[in-house]
């Protein structure tokens, strides 16, 4: 299977976007049976560069997220990416982890250091653990057969008090530590995304590909939790439609089409080196924006 950092080369040299997909691993039987035979055909239908799967806090979902990407790549032939996180793990057993995935045939991480699960406090490494994501990357990067993404944050992480800039020499640091790509947290203005792009390309030299994440946003109160999770901004304008929508899903879902699109086509023009969706296992929001780009032909997609 190939590497995520050889589909970026390739579609750059031939001057088209890379769009990838990211699943979450389904909480229950009937939401994995949807998944397997509803929305993952439906998406691998159009054929994107790569699919990713969560991992889930506290590294509650870890032998999940192996299977759903090795199930993804045997059924579908398509490129996927495991999360990994340090939280509630020694370095032997992300050892261990790792090996695991290489021996299922899977080659490509996403590397972070993960939040501790709900009620659990602020994030604490265990004795043998890492605290920093860069020290994941470093130990991935030790284990070797491996292309390596990790996370980048427009708006700076929520827990860097000393500010963007600050985050950003830290996300320099992990790629300095072996990654080959940044994919982003959701954002709503893409000017955070070029001050981001434009500072670790320009000051600090950064030269792998850095992708912008995208959320077609489904519903007001959900997407209000997740930029509260986050640290994310909803600019005053979409703030203000969310209101006017209220709690009509179907008008909201809608409109989050129309975003996204609007969104995308910006960064599109921009000459971002791809696309990565947060899909929610949704088939129906990620098919439609990429046919408004004019991305959603078999074989058209990175």
């Amino acid at each position: 299977m190939q590497f995520i950092r050889d589909l970026y080369a390739a579609a750059a040299a031939q001057g088209r976007p890379v769009v990838s997909i990211e699943f979450f691993t389904p909480k229950t039987a009937e939401s994995e049976q949807a998944f397997y035979t509803k929305t993952l055909p439906a998406l691998a239908r159009l054929r994107p560069g790569y699919c990713s799967v969560t991992y889930g806090a506290g590294g509650s979902t870890r032998e999940k997220t192996l299977d759903m990407v090795q199930r993804i790549q045997t059924e579908h032939a398509l490129p996927a990416m495991a999360h990994l996180t340090c939280v509630g793990s020694t370095r032997a057993q992300i050892v261990a982890l790792l090996e695991e995935a290489r021996a299922r045939g899977i080659c490509n991480i996403l590397a972070l250091r993960g939040d501790p699960p709900a009620g659990s406090g602020a994030f604490a490494p265990v004795d043998g653990g890492f605290r920093f994501a860069h020290e994941l990357v470093t130990l991935t990067r030790q284990v070797g057969g491996f292309s390596i993404g990790v996370a980048g944050f427009p708006e700076g992480h929520l827990e860097c008090r000393e500010g963007r800039h600050v985050d950003w020499e830290r996300l320099k640091a992990k790629i300095d530590c072996g990654a080959d790509f940044v994919l982003t947290q959701l954002f709503f203005d893409n000017a955070f995304f070029y001050e981001m792009r434009d500072y670790l390309t320009g000051r600090l030299g950064v030269r792998v590909p850095i992708v912008p994440g995208i959320i077609p946003i489904q519903s007001t109160a959900q997407i209000r939790r997740f930029v509260a999770l986050c640290g994310a901004t909803i600019p005053p304008g979409l703030a203000r439609r969310l209101d006017e929508l209220g709690d009509n899903e179907a008008a909201t879902a809608e409109f989050g089409v129309e975003y996204a699109t609007a969104q995308c086509a910006d960064l599109l023009r921009q000459g971002v080196p791809g696309l990565h969706f947060y899909s929610l296992n949704k088939a129906g929001p990620v098919t439609r924006i990429l046919a408004n780009l004019g991305l959603a032909g078999p074989g058209e997609v990175g």
